[in-house]
This record gives C-alpha cells, structure tokens and sequence, in this order.
C-alpha cells in the first residue's frame, strides 16, 4: 500500500515515515499541505496520515481536497493532532478524514491504522470491481455480447448531436433473421440461439472501429455507420448479408433453404436532420418495406431515398 505522510515537522515526518515503512509499506512525505496535495494528485496513494496544523493547506484543507476529487479508488485519511480535542477531531471527521491520532506519534498504534486503512481500501477497490462489473452487464446483451438497447440510446443520441455539429452525416440499420419462428419451431430454440449468436459475431466483424453493433431485441440487430451515406450503408449491408448467408445455417422455413437477414436503412443528412427516434422508426419502416418486397435484403427509408433522388444522390 502506498501511504502518504504530510507533516511540517521533520521529526515527526521521520518518525511517521519510518513506522509506516517497518509496517511493510510504500512512503512518499511531504513537507507542508500544498506539496502533500500535489503528491497525491501525482501519487494517488491508498492512505494519508497528514498533521491538521500545517502552513499555507493545513490537514483539513487537505482532507477536503482529497474527499471532492473525481477518483474512482478510496483513500484512508488519518488526521494527526497535537491536542488531541473533541473539537479538533470531530473538525477532522467533518471534513472527510477516516480516524485520527495524537502526538507524539506512536509506531504501533499508526501500524493498526493502516492494518485497518489497507482492509478498507481493498473492500472499496471491490466495491468498485463490482459495481464496474454490473455496469458493464446493464450494457451488454447476454446472450450475443453485443452491446444493448441501454448502451444503443446513449450512443446514438451523442452521435446525432456530433454529427450535427460537425456537420457530418451518419446512417443506421435495422435487420433481424428472416422467419425465426418458424426456425425455433423447426430447430428449438437452443438452436436459434446458437444462431443468434453467429449472426451477431459475423456483423460484428464486419463492422469497422468506429461502427457500432447492438442487440435491438429478439432476432432484431442495428448496426450504427458513422459517417457513412445511405448508399454506403447500402453496399455494406450487402456484403454484411452476405458474410451471414455464406455461414450456410440450414433453415428449411426460409425459401432460400438457409437462414438470411432483411435490412432497413436510415441516415441523419444535412438534408435530413431527425430525432433519435425518428431516425429509428425510419428504419422500422424501412426493414417492414424489406419484408414486403420478400425478405432477404435491404431497403433504404423513403424519407432518406427521396433526399438523395432530390439532391441528386445515388
């Protein structure tokens, strides 16, 4: 554990410097407050052990300074006092320090509080683990590992609002597995899984970095483009469908004998300025125009379609 030890004084410095070392751990001290927070700023120590009456930050400021930084690990504060006062110590907890000693500091007794800084620090360094872990599954389909629905409205909204920004112009598809009922009938639904999950590994490798793949729910998939046109989008579709088809999934209930995807397009222009949910329901209505048309491919949004024809794109 690394232990930051502040102190004007040397002798105590020293003292303190030296117990925490015999105790088996790492020690970086500092003369008064203000180089005491620069180090930990550099340092990000798991513990401080800081005199409360220092020059210039004295140990309170510091306690404060270190409770309202933006980190993500938790740092034991011990508060060192000369006299040892209610009031200096109720001061100290107020102002986020975790315990408090008087001097002259004693080896012993500052080793007890680490033993105990160490075992606080290291059930909120799990703490975080977990509730990183959890975050992580609230955003992540279980059963494709893609990402989710949740994940999909945060990114798309801030890539509208970029792209509106920048100017810049980006497209989305909405494509789900042709007749998958009539596939969990005939295979199962184990089956259909399996087959979900080769789908979503086979669009997700055809997607660039910067792409986006996301479970949108049941067999429906939508792969964000940014920067792409919806005549770009268009032709990567058709090699995307095409990479799916040539998995050669038997599906009997599908005319083509394997299982296929059908596709609806839609794009935020310059010319074409929408709502996440707008641009989402273009899409819907796009892949229903798929479907109509007989499955198996895909259909660019009218309202996209008729920009492009009207501003002379493809």
């Amino acid at each position: 554990m690394r232990v930051l030890v502040a102190d004007d004084d040397l002798g105590s410095r020293l003292v303190a410097q030296a117990a925490v070392e015999q105790s088996g751990h790492e020690c970086i001290a500092a003369a008064d407050g203000a180089a005491a927070w620069d180090m930990y700023q550099r340092h990000r120590p798991q513990a401080v052990v800081s005199d409360l009456e220092m020059p210039g930050m004295d140990g309170l400021a510091l306690c404060r300074a270190i409770r309202e930084a933006d980190t993500d690990s938790y740092t034991y504060l011990v508060l060192v006092t000369s006299h040892g006062s209610k009031e200096a110590v109720v001061a100290g907890m107020n102002a986020g320090a975790d315990d408090y000693m008087t001097k002259p500091l004693d080896p012993f007794t500052l080793h007890t509080r680490l033993l105990v800084a160490e075992r606080v620090t290291s059930l909120h360094a799990d703490l975080a683990r977990y509730r990183a872990a959890l975050a992580e599954q609230a955003r992540t389909d279980p059963l494709t590992k893609l990402r989710n629905r949740l994940t999909l409205a945060e990114d798309l909204e801030q890539l509208r609002k970029t792209a509106e920004h920048a100017g810049e112009q980006f497209s989305v598809v909405l494509c789900d597995v042709d007749y998958f009922k009539r596939y969990n009938d005939l295979y199962g639904h184990q089956a259909g899984d399996a087959a979900l999950r080769a789908v979503a590994d086979t669009l997700a490798k055809q997607v660039r970095q910067s792409d986006g793949v996301y479970r949108f729910g049941g067999e429906e998939f939508l792969i964000v483009l940014p920067r792409q046109s919806p005549s770009g989008a268009r032709a990567f579709m058709g090699r995307a469908f095409e990479a799916v088809r040539e998995l050669e999934i038997a599906h009997s209930g599908n005319p083509p004998g394997i299982l296929t995807l059908s596709g609806g397009i839609a794009a935020c222009t310059d010319t074409h300025r929408v709502s996440v949910d707008t641009l989402l329901n273009e899409a819907d209505l796009a892949l229903y125009s798929a479907k109509a048309a007989g499955r198996n491919r895909v259909m660019v949004s009218r309202p996209t379609a008729e920009s492009l024809a009207l501003h002379g794109g493809n």
